[in-house]
């Protein structure tokens, strides 16, 4: 049986929603909207199943809570008999719709897996079927619905898959509107959003090949197989995740982006949503944004507070150029969002223009850039220097011309910040010149690069030491002067904390490029790039290498995944 969490003992007579009010796991705002549903609708069904039918409360969430409530055992997803304990005694359906499962019995009694130990109704029934005392377990409703089609054989593929319908050659559109809105399908894609949000990944991928569906996770930067529906779903999961997303499933030939908002475990989710075609179907990739959990300062990023404290002041500066580099997934946008943030006073105007507009910020103009009709990083540009902007954020620089624009909007009295794709800060420097940008225009505007990368952090249920010896010294140049003598650093281990990675969570490393006097003069002299890097750490740059090697001796983060994530690799 899987162990209960400590939570505050209820008190006699507490009510669902109010105990989870008190445990901080519901809004009292949420509760009364439910309760103001259920009784709509005749006070059915009950308060456990449509608080999580909306969303407002995730199902372990509820399943602690009514196990305190009911002071019974929770059930684990190994619990589950593979075979009815009962045979045919109790229908599919019935179990179906009122969420229980026998999990085993004996001439007196049946040990009852229950999604809802509170309803009486349920558990009259049961008793009056089964003719025997009853001995209650709390189970999550998505684990339950899995092990009754476990074993009623009926399984997901047979429902949703006809033996009539081939989606290779179908092409009838309505037929698989009605698949993608059926139960099973519907229950299937809410189970691979909510299984994301638990394990905190930030991609979802659904992709198919020969024979075969596979679901993989992106967790702390690392992709993750997980279970996966059968092949024959594909087409009808797909097809349900491009109508919430409000894309055409009649395209299946071209790529299509959308967006889908979700609540999921009581908290807001923004998926943004990007089909390509391939060549068993469409592969299918959900970027997960909790709009709820964007941290907007600096120390909470993983800046260490010198170069949070250098960052700032530059920030602090009227006009010029800001550019933060990496690559796809660094962590850019949240960085600049940070940013934003901390400028964000009610005596600037600031305007955004970004492609796609990742999270709302209150206070701030963020325009969406739309290049299939004209709008452009380029021609919001144009309009945006009209609009009297204090700051203005650039989503990315992708070509000369808005490179241009947003160096001119730097020279105009305008703070300008914008991402770039480069390995490090000074290779930033370089990039720019290869643009077309001019050496004097560049050493005019720009203020500091800010290069960055995510490493994953250690678990510390499980991280385990290792002793500092000249051999490690060796093998990591520089780890000596982050450490004090004779210290330790640590690896990662395995828990069922983390998953058995080792890592939970992520952390930024950065680079931070301030340009100074010396340094504008190597750039109109068009200096070689490790000699801009020499000048720029005798001025007190530290690389991303060695940002990293400090949080490994602050035994944040492994030697393995500095070196996994930095060129010094």
């Amino acid at each position: 049986m899987a162990k209960l969490k400590t939570l505050t003992r209820p008190d006699a007579n507490m009510d669902l929603g109010d105990y989870l009010v008190r445990e901080g796991k519901l809004r009292p705002v949420d509760l009364a909207r439910v309760k103001r549903v259920q009784s709509e609708q005749g006070g059915t069904p009950g308060l456990a199943r449509l608080l999580v039918k909306l969303g407002v409360v995730g199902e372990r969430d509820l399943e602690q809570a009514l196990a305190s409530l009911c002071e019974v055992e929770l059930v684990g997803p190994d619990d589950y008999p593979e075979q009815p304990v009962l045979g045919d005694l109790l229908s599919i359906r019935f179990l179906l719709d009122n969420l229980v499962l026998p999990l085993h019995a004996t001439s007196e009694e049946v040990v009852v897996a229950m999604a809802d130990p509170q309803d009486e109704s349920v558990r009259h029934m049961l008793t009056f079927a089964c003719g025997r005392s009853l001995c209650l377990r709390v189970g999550l409703a998505s684990e339950i619905e899995a092990a009754i089609d476990r074993q009623s054989g009926a399984t997901e593929k047979d429902e949703a898959a006809p033996a009539d319908f081939d989606p290779a050659t179908d092409e009838d559109i309505e037929h698989l509107k009605d698949l993608a809105s059926e139960a099973p399908v519907i229950r299937m894609v809410n189970q691979l959003f909510q299984r994301a949000t638990e394990l905190g990944a930030s991609d979802i991928h659904v992709e198919p090949f020969d024979g075969e569906l596979k679901v993989r996770y992106r967790i702390d930067g690392v992709l993750r197989d997980v279970e996966a529906p059968p092949a024959q779903m594909g087409m009808a999961i797909v097809s349900r995740i491009k109508i919430m997303a409000r894309l055409d499933i009649a395209e299946r030939r071209m790529p299509q982006d959308g967006r889908i908002r979700l609540r999921v475990q009581g908290r807001d989710y923004d998926l943004r949503v990007s089909t390509v075609p391939t060549l068993h179907g469409e592969s299918v990739v959900l970027r997960l944004l909790n709009r709820e959990s964007i941290a907007h300062d600096f120390t909470a990023l993983g800046f260490f507070d010198d170069t949070r404290e250098r960052f700032e002041s530059v920030l602090g500066l009227p006009h010029g150029m800001i550019l933060l580099t990496g690559p796809t997934g660094s962590g850019k946008t949240t960085t600049l969002y940070s940013a934003l943030s901390l400028l964000n006073t009610p005596e600037r105007k600031i305007i955004t223009v970004e492609d796609p507009v990742e999270y709302q910020l209150e206070g701030i103009n963020q325009i969406q850039a739309r290049p299939g009709i004209g709008l452009t990083f380029a021609n919001a540009l144009r309009s945006i220097v009209r609009q009297d902007p204090d700051v203005i954020m650039v989503g990315e620089m992708r070509d000369l011309e808005t490179a241009r624009i947003s160096i001119q909007s730097a020279l105009t009295g305008h703070l300008v910040l914008s991402t770039l794709h480069t390995n490090n800060a000074v290779s930033t420097v370089a990039r720019l010149l290869e643009m077309g940008v001019e050496d004097y225009l560049l050493t005019a505007t720009l203020n500091a690069v800010v290069a960055q990368r995510l490493v994953r952090v250690l678990c510390t249920h499980c991280r385990r030491p290792v002793e500092y010896t000249a051999l490690l010294e060796a093998r990591v140049p520089g780890l000596g002067a982050c450490l004090p003598a004779g210290d330790r650093v640590y690896t990662a281990g395995g828990c069922d904390h983390c998953g058995g990675s080792g890592y939970r969570g992520r952390t930024t490393i950065h680079e931070l490029l301030i340009l100074d006097d010396r340094m504008r003069e190597l750039i109109m002299e068009r200096a070689e790039t490790h000699r801009l890097e020499e000048v720029a750490r005798a001025a007190g740059m530290r690389t991303m290498y060695e940002e990293g090697l400090r949080k490994v001796a602050a035994g944040i983060t492994s030697l393995e995944e500095v070196l996994r994530v930095t060129q010094e690799a």
